[in-house]
């Protein structure tokens, strides 16, 4: 089973890797996308962390990262930088989303 989180603000990263966390204690695979003001927490010192746990993948929007004025560069290479694709992708694959 896979876990989608939907990231659209920047005003839960606790809750992001909380969640996530539990998903994963469970045995579940957690695919994490970043859009919007989400952008804004890829530079959270919680999101190492957890990108480089095993069974999390993890991308986000450049277009919403560069309206953001987010600096992409040096960004751990587990996180995928794509576009709303990614996000089709992850709600195709995972079992429930849920939306932070």
């Amino acid at each position: 089973m896979t876990l989608g989180i939907l990231v659209n603000t920047d005003r839960h990263p606790d809750h992001l890797v909380g969640i996530a966390r539990a998903a994963l204690a469970r045995g579940y695979g957690v695919s994490v996308f970043l859009m919007d003001t989400g952008t804004r927490l890829l530079h959270h010192a919680l999101l190492p962390g957890l990108v480089s746990s095993p069974g999390v993948k993890m991308s986000y929007c450049l277009q919403s990262a560069k309206k953001q004025e987010i600096d992409t560069c040096g960004l751990p290479p587990e996180i995928v930088e794509g576009s709303q694709l990614n996000n089709a992708f992850m709600h195709r694959e995972a079992d429930r989303v849920i939306v932070l």
